[in-house]
Parts: structure tokens; C-alpha cells; sequence
């Protein structure tokens, strides 16, 4: 399905998304495959290239931040120390982009790494490494705690122990990373949120982002539970809002965790069926957390099980019709800009759009 741009000048720092090449791992599972491997099979490999062509695609994107996920990891440094290979690997692309062949478009303007913070003190070094190998693009890591007692939940690819963000150990590492003034962003499931609620009120000064709005559940035994449970979640949500230092990320509603669409991958729903499915949790999100602390995110290539990349815009662009230019700026690109320190990307975008 294609549709007409929304709102075309309005500027968008995209700050959720991969690059990666997932064909090794797709092979490597035996059938039948889980229902996040067969949406992310279509975006086996999703580089610069891709990243390019999908935020070439009508919208102003300006700029990015690209989000760990495990690509691209360095074989030959020791295994606390291999993810710097993935941020090595996103400075490249940043660099690429940054070279002025394409433009005022600077793709991994932020790039968010990944570091074991159950290493307690001993992650300093590989946090210090991954500072030295973003070359002042690097903004933070994310620590995934995605846990579910149902094994049918998450699948193979994700193996995060049981109350991760409670265990000692990686309080430990959480405080020693909290000294170098970085983001944290957090992906856990909604029956987990309560989990990154406690580490907020312990670590109030640090910067954390909560992914995806929490992730609420429509696969395996949570299967048609999205209304029996969105009360338990809207609590969650304006729980997490009362801490001032954490933010929220609009969007990986459309991945086959969330169901939100069922029939994905990529079936063609237009934006206005999407936002009528995303508005009871983006419009709460954004009540909560006001649009200083929220973000619009793209979460591609995940999020192509349920939406092209144009029609995920202009869902957003639909849920945010009725707020003001300076919300809608907000929302798009200047939250985003703020708490990756990313200012100089929207400075160049016109205050008028």
C-alpha cells in the first residue's frame, strides 16, 4: 500500500533502529521457526544501504541513532570486549553518512552500544572502549532484560536471566556505568516493568529510556490479553512517569511480540488502521510523560512485520495531528536530540516546519 507523505517538512531524528545481518543466525534455527525469526527473516540484512533507502522514502529523516543488537561483534577481542566491534561497526556507517554525499542526513548521529553490566566494576574498560570506538557518537548502552517464565514468549534469541535489573550484580556494573554520564536504554516485557520502576528510584540521576512502550504482550500465552491487561500496564507506565529521569520510546508496537498488528509480516495495513491500534498506548505514554520525554522510534527493521517504513510515519504523524508545532517537534526530533545529545543534528532543520 502506498500513501501520500504527512506533513513532509516536519523534521525526524529517528532514534531506534538496527543494522545488521541476521542470515548466519536464521539458518542456524531449526523449523518451526518463532514468530519474531520469520519477521525479522524478510530484513535478514539491513545496513546502510537499507537504513538509506527506508529513510529516503518521503519523510525528513535528518538524522539517527542506531541501537545494539548484537551485530557485528569483534571475534577477536575477549567476550566482554567483543560488542565494541558493533559500535566500531556503526561509527563506520556514521562516518559514511557524515561525509556530505548524502546530504544533511547523518544516520548513527548517536549510537547506542551494549556492555554486560553484571560485570560489576569491571565493565569500565569495555564502557571506555566503546566511548573510544564511537569517536564522540557514542551515547549509552542498552542492557536487555526481556524475560518470560512461557519460553513460547521470547524464543531462542534471547536469553536475559529471570529479575535481571534486581540482581546485585548488575546493580553493580548499573553503578559503576552510571559514573560516565551515558543513557541507558531499557527493553523488557510489560509483566516485567515494575523490575526498571526500582532501578529507576535507585539510580535517580541516571538518564534511562524505556524501549517500545514497555512492550505489551499478544503472542504465545499472552494471546489476545492486550485489553485484559492494558489497565496493569497503564499503572506501570504512570508509575514510571513520576521518576523524572526516565523517557519512553513511541513505537515497537508493530513487532510480533505486541501483535499489534496480528497478521504481519507486512501485510499492508494502511496508517490510519495502525493508529487507531497504537492510540490507547502511545496517547497514554505521552499523557504521562509529556512530549518532553517522549519519542517517536522507528524500531526498523523489526517493526516492518506490521508497517512500511513511510506508512509507520505517517501513523505517528496521525496520532500526533492534534498537538501543538512545538509538541509535534518535540516528539519527532527534539526529545530525541536532548537525550542523546544529538542538538547539532536538529539544529540544521528549519524551526518553522
Amino acid at each position: 500500500m502506498t500513501e501520500d507523505i504527512l506533513e513532509p517538512d516536519l523534521p525526524i531524528i529517528d532514534p531506534h533502529h538496527h543494522l545488521w545481518d541476521l542470515r548466519p543466525l536464521i539458518a542456524a534455527f531449526p523449523e518451526p521457526r518463532h514468530d519474531f525469526i520469520e519477521a525479522v527473516a524478510g530484513a535478514a540484512y539491513y545496513t546502510f544501504d537499507e537504513l538509506h533507502s527506508d529513510t529516503h522514502s518521503g519523510h525528513k529523516v535528518i538524522g539517527t541513532v542506531f541501537m545494539e543488537c548484537g551485530a557485528f561483534y569483534d571475534a577477536a577481542r575477549a567476550d566482554a570486549m567483543k560488542p565494541v566491534g558493533e559500535v566500531e561497526f556503526a561509527n563506520g556507517v556514521a562516518a559514511q553518512g557524515a561525509s556530505g554525499q548524502y546530504g544533511d542526513y547523518r544516520p548513527c548521529a548517536g549510537i547506542v552500544g551494549h556492555a554486560d553490566l553484571t560485570l560489576g566494576e569491571a565493565v569500565r574498560p569495555v564502557v571506555e572502549a566503546l566511548i573510544a570506538a564511537g569517536n564522540g557518537r557514542f551515547k549509552g548502552i542498552r542492557h536487555a532484560a526481556a524475560w518470560d517464565a512461557d519460553p513460547d514468549v521470547l524464543g531462542p534469541p534471547f536469553h536475559a536471566p529471570e529479575g535481571l535489573y534486581r540482581s546485585d550484580a548488575f546493580r553493580a556494573g548499573f553503578a559503576a556505568y552510571s559514573d560516565y554520564g551515558l543513557t541507558f536504554d531499557a527493553w523488557l516485557l510489560e509483566p516485567q516493568l515494575g523490575d526498571l520502576l526500582d532501578l529507576a528510584k535507585a539510580f535517580p540521576e541516571q538518564q534511562i529510556v524505556l524501549d517500545h512502550c514497555g512492550t505489551p504482550l499478544n503472542i504465545a500465552s499472552y494471546r489476545g490479553k492486550l485489553h485484559e491487561r492494558f489497565d496493569v500496564w497503564r499503572r506501570s507506565i504512570h508509575a514510571l512517569a513520576e521518576c523524572p529521569n526516565v523517557a519512553v520510546k513511541l513505537g515497537g508496537l508493530a513487532m510480533a511480540f505486541c501483535g499489534l498488528p496480528e497478521d504481519g509480516p507486512a501485510k499492508g495495513h494502511g496508517s490510519e488502521y495502525l493508529a487507531a491500534l497504537w492510540r490507547p498506548y502511545v496517547e497514554t505514554c505521552i499523557e504521562a510523560f509529556g512530549p518532553g520525554r517522549a519519542m517517536f522510534e522507528s524500531n526498523y527493521p523489526v517493526d516492518r512485520w506490521g508497517a512500511s517504513y513511510p506508512t509507520l510515519w505517517n501513523a505517528f504523524k496521525r496520532l500526533a495531528a492534534g498537538y501543538s508545532k512545538d509538541d509535534k517537534r518535540a516528539l519527532f526530533a527534539a526529545t530525541a536530540a536532548r537525550v542523546y545529545d544529538i542538538e547539532h543534528i536538529l539544529d540544521r532543520a528549519p524551526t518553522d516546519a
